[in-house]
């Protein structure tokens, strides 16, 4: 059997773009996923295909859950690669999200199926999102680094070719598949602070949205995660206050921030890019503005 399972085919989606981010290693303070989460919830995507975690999920770390329906009937729900649909008619193009956990198997096979995906679909632009834990402080701005293998890609959008080498998870791997079966693909990664690594991070959540966004061209009315995130850096700065030696520790961080954000006047952009980035967004906005 297949492991791709179509529900129905989506028509007409317009350049669509894939977007994919997968709960466990890649996902630092489960940025990646609620990002993911929060375009699905804001813009009304419809599920139209999964893939059949019996192949890649290691059921003894990811398990099943039980669920009783109407307190009496046992239904156990299998984690799922949930595959949706995301229709912007204002925007240049729809979307395409895929989530689920990072497969524990045969990852050479995964990355085969969402290939055959997205190529089946006519996607134009792969973006893979991932969070990683580093030295950063929760109080300062989020750092996303965008990276691309495609060398239109890289030079269309201003991207970075990728240098990091070592260990890398299904992100890295499917990256190199995308690109292996000569489709656009670009990876971005927010830094999250590895001191509150068990708590889900908005903020990182926050950071990687607005970073997709003016990847894709696409604008999602974030208020509710801007609330989020600014109510996750009260509630650790609070609780950072009451441990000197945390404390401590964090103004390091942010001392060593402060000096390596230091703007450099030839890097900003210009009053002309700022204010056609903000006439796209409320074009796109329209009557929702």
């Amino acid at each position: 059997m297949q492991p791709l399972r179509w529900e129905r085919r989506p028509d007409g989606l317009r350049a669509p773009a894939l977007v994919c981010a997968f709960k466990g290693w890649n996902d630092a303070g489960e940025s990646a996923t609620s990002a993911l989460a929060f375009i699905a919830g804001s813009l009304g995507a419809e599920s139209f295909a999964s893939i059949d975690p019996e192949e890649f999920v290691d059921f003894q770390n990811t398990r099943p859950m039980v669920r009783l329906e109407d307190g009496v009937t046992r239904t156990i729900d299998w984690p799922e690669f949930e595959i949706h649909a995301v229709r912007i008619p204002r925007a240049p193009r729809d979307l395409i999200l895929l989530s689920g956990p990072e497969p524990a198997f045969r990852w050479r096979t995964f990355s085969r199926t969402v290939v055959d995906l997205a190529e089946a679909l006519g996607v134009q632009m792969v973006v893979l999102l991932g969070a990683l834990l580093a030295d950063v402080p929760h109080s300062r701005p989020v750092s996303v680094t965008a990276h691309a293998s495609d060398p239109g890609l890289v030079e269309r959008l201003a991207l970075s070719p990728p240098t990091y080498e070592g260990p890398t998870g299904i992100v890295g791997v499917l990256h190199q598949a995308f690109t292996d079966a000569g489709m656009p693909a670009a990876s971005l990664w927010a830094a999250v602070p590895h001191y509150v690594a068990v708590a889900p991070n908005p903020k990182g959540a926050l950071a990687l949205l607005r970073r997709l966004e003016s990847l894709v061209g696409v604008t999602v009315d974030a208020t509710d995660l801007e609330d989020a995130a600014g109510e996750y850096e009260l509630q650790v700065s609070r609780a950072v206050e009451l441990d000197p030696d945390v404390q401590a520790f964090v103004e390091r961080l942010e001392r060593a921030a402060d000096e390596e954000s230091a703007p450099d006047p030839g890097s900003l952009p210009s009053g002309d890019v700022i204010a056609r980035e903000f006439q796209r967004f409320l074009r796109q906005r329209g009557n929702d503005a």
